[in-house]
C-alpha cells in the first residue's frame, strides 16, 4: 500500500526523462491491447482523470518506452499476449497515440481494453463492459473518432461526481483520495488482465462482486 501511494505522487513514467527507447511494433506479437487513458506530466499524474494511467501501471509493473514514430509509449504484459499503451497526447487526443497502435498490430476494437475514470461510478466500484456511449468522457471520445465504433471494452473506474457547485473539469483534474484507492486500482489492473486471459464475461463474474 504504501508503495503504491509513493509511485503515485511521483512523476508518471510517462513523465520520465529520456526514457529507453521502445519496441519496433512490427516485432510485437500480441493479440490485444490494453490501454491506460490520463495526462502526461507530473502535474497531472495523482489526479482523478489519470486513474487510467495507474491501473495500467501496476498492470506492467515497469515503465512504458516510447515508440518510434507513434505519439505513445508501450511494452508488453508479462505472461499475457498483450501489449500496454498509453498516449503521451493529452486526453482529448488519446485516440491520435493509441489508434495507429492498433493498426500496426492489426489488433480490431473488440480486443482494445481501456482503463479510465468514470464519473457515473461511485470511487471504489470497477466495472467492465463492452461498447457504449462515452458520456462526456473526451478521451473515449478521441478513441471512438480514431478507431471508427464504440465497440470497443472499457474497465470503468469509478471516481464519483463532483459536489455540487463543483465543475467537473475542477472534479476530474484534482487530487485523487487516496483512501482505498490502492485496492481500486488493482481491483482494475486485474480486470484487464482477466479480460485478456478469461475473456470478459469472466471478468465481469470476478470483478463486479468485488467492488
Amino acid at each position: 500500500m504504501f508503495d503504491f501511494l509513493r509511485r503515485l505522487f511521483s512523476p508518471s513514467p510517462a513523465s520520465d526523462p529520456a526514457p529507453a527507447r521502445g519496441p519496433d511494433l512490427a516485432e510485437v506479437d500480441a493479440e490485444w491491447l490494453i490501454v491506460g487513458l490520463g495526462n502526461p506530466g507530473a502535474q497531472y499524474a495523482a489526479t482523478r482523470h489519470n486513474v487510467g494511467y495507474m491501473a495500467l501501471d501496476e498492470l506492467v509493473g515497469a515503465p512504458l518506452q516510447p515508440l518510434p514514430g507513434i505519439k505513445a509509449h508501450g511494452l508488453m504484459v508479462p505472461d499475457t499476449n498483450a501489449f500496454a499503451v498509453r498516449s503521451t497526447t493529452y486526453m482529448n487526443l488519446s485516440g491520435a497515440g493509441i489508434a495507429p497502435v492498433a493498426q500496426k498490430l492489426g489488433i480490431p476494437p473488440e480486443r482494445i481494453v481501456v482503463l479510465h475514470d468514470e464519473l457515473d461510478l461511485p470511487a471504489g466500484k470497477v466495472r467492465v463492459k463492452l461498447g457504449g456511449n462515452e458520456n462526456g468522457h473526451n478521451g473515449l471520445k478521441s478513441l471512438t473518432e480514431h478507431l471508427g465504433t464504440r465497440d470497443y471494452i472499457r474497465v470503468r473506474i469509478g471516481i464519483g461526481r463532483p459536489p455540487k457547485g463543483t465543475p467537473v473539469p475542477d472534479w476530474v483534474l484534482g487530487p485523487v483520495e487516496d483512501e482505498g484507492l490502492a485496492d481500486q486500482i488493482t481491483l482494475a489492473a486485474e480486470a484487464a488482465r482477466l479480460t485478456v486471459t478469461d475473456g470478459l464475461q469472466r471478468a465481469q463474474n470476478v470483478i463486479h462482486p468485488k467492488s
